[in-house]
């Protein structure tokens, strides 16, 4: 881990920081190894303290050896304050006004408080190989989880019991916990991107769309699946089509120096072409690693540039109100080569 507070140790003197104190309990996980509730880091060029409470000094001798490690009271912002000093960094995006408050009444006049935007976010958007194996071995969790599932068939059982059985499988297999609550959304339902499972039963000839993924180690995947619970009319067939192409092709232009916006302008292009520009209102993927939603983005607005390690979804739906929906999604890194899918189920139409 020390060499993770070690890159932000350097990315603060390029902004002039003295120290940063990280508060977001993921960003301090990640620098430090620390999966407790309460904790808190300060990392400088020369300093490296860590701050719980007597609840997880035993777990923090374990988890966070490469820092100095300091017991505090429940509330750690006092303790911290004390070792405050310069110009220091602050989580504007995650920091309470509340806790910011707090801290500004506590420090010395001499320190000044800095919002440090997310620098801890853009470290952890680069993945580290031993961090892409555990994305991958979540990755290929869920799929296996998925597959038991399907044994047992669709069409008859509700939406929430298919939920609830993909769910059971993920732990059955060892994640942790689903890395998000799973979606499962049959016929009409399918045309809400992030549609609740119902107390509904799954009928035949329909699409089903079903949205998943694992938390292994404390990394998550994220795929999408969309079945057919037998012959479908042509509207539901041809969408399907259109929306698989959009995903092949949008996941083939991801690699190191693509710009975020240009890549789901891939599966843009092709879904409005089809006539259905309409009824794709959301960007092609986002960056998944401790969080199931992280940097980078694909989108139309994203300022994002792919770099190797990069984990991102690409996962373009076409959803038409009332009628049907369809999304195919992967999870895909960034390499030196090109690309790697983490996601190993088959994507032509499969009849459950």
């Amino acid at each position: 881990m020390s060499s993770r507070s070690d890159r932000l140790a350097t990315r603060l003197e390029d902004k002039g920081l003295d120290l940063m104190v990280v508060t977001n309990l993921v960003n301090v996980r990640y620098l430090s190894g620390y999966t407790g509730s309460n904790g808190v880091a300060i990392v400088g060029p020369e300093l490296r303290v860590f701050f719980t409470d007597f609840r997880y000094v035993e777990q923090v001798t374990e988890q966070v050896p490469d820092f100095e490690r300091v017991k505090g009271e429940r509330d750690l912002l006092g303790d911290v304050a004390e070792r405050l000093r310069g110009r220091v960094g602050f989580e504007d995006g995650s920091m309470t006004v509340r806790a910011f408050e707090r801290l500004k009444g506590l420090v010395d006049d001499s320190v000044e408080l800095v919002a440090a935007g997310n620098m801890v976010e853009e470290l952890r958007a680069v993945k580290e190989a031993q961090e892409l194996d555990k994305i991958r071995a979540a990755a290929q969790l869920a799929d296996s989880a998925l597959e038991r599932v399907l044994e047992r068939g669709l069409a008859g059982r509700t939406e929430r019991e298919v939920a609830l059985d993909l769910e059971e499988e993920m732990r059955r297999l060892g994640a942790e916990e689903p890395a998000f609550p799973s979606i499962v959304a049959a016929g009409s339902h399918g045309a809400l991107p992030h549609a609740e499972p119902r107390d509904v039963a799954i009928d035949r000839g329909v699409l089903v769309t079903i949205d998943w993924g694992a938390r292994l180690d404390g990394y998550c995947s994220d795929c999408t699946r969309t079945f057919a619970t037998g012959e479908l009319n042509g509207e539901a067939a041809e969408v399907y089509e259109v929306v698989r192409e959009a995903q092949e092709r949008s996941s083939e232009a991801v690699r190191a120096g693509a710009n975020g916006q240009e890549v789901d302008a891939v599966s843009r292009d092709i879904i409005s072409e089809a006539g259905h520009g309409e009824h794709y209102g959301h960007g092609l993927g986002h960056g998944v690693g401790l969080e199931i939603h992280e940097a980078p983005r694909l989108a139309p607005t994203s300022t994002d540039t792919l770099a190797t390690g990069e984990v991102v979804t690409v996962e373009p739906g076409i959803y038409v109100p009332g009628r049907l929906g369809v999304r195919i999604e992967d999870l895909v890194t960034v390499t030196d080569e090109g690309r790697e899918v983490f996601s190993g189920l088959p994507k032509e139409l499969q009849t459950v």
